[in-house]
């Protein structure tokens, strides 16, 4: 986010829900999280990676090189069933962290 820090774990959580709607590269992900936040949360690919690999080492996503014809080979990550069960508890916890925020500062009357 431009000059802000997501709060610890957000990027997980969009990472996986990227993920629990298809398959994509690590590149991708990062357009598409901006994309649908109108350009207010940005990744730099040297800090999504790493995150990346953070996941696959927790279990909570795959990865394979796929290669296309006249296309740069891509290392595509997949969701597993470890993160499916890791998003469902990130939703929730964002959720309870969300209602928080808003109880203090006022939009508990949403």
């Amino acid at each position: 986010m431009g000059g802000e820090t997501l709060k610890k774990g957000s990027a997980e959580l969009l990472i996986l829900t990227m993920l629990q709607e298809d398959s994509r590269h690590g590149y991708e992900m990062g357009k598409l999280i901006e994309l649908r936040s109108g350009g207010r949360i940005q990744f730099h690919i040297s800090s999504l990676y790493p995150i990346l690999v953070r996941m696959q080492n927790r279990g909570w996503i795959t990865s394979r090189w796929v290669e296309k014809e006249g296309e740069r080979r891509r290392r595509y990550y997949r969701i597993t069933e470890k993160g499916e069960r890791a998003l469902t508890e990130q939703r929730r916890r964002w959720e309870e962290f969300s209602v928080a925020v808003n109880e203090v500062i006022g939009l508990d009357h949403a």
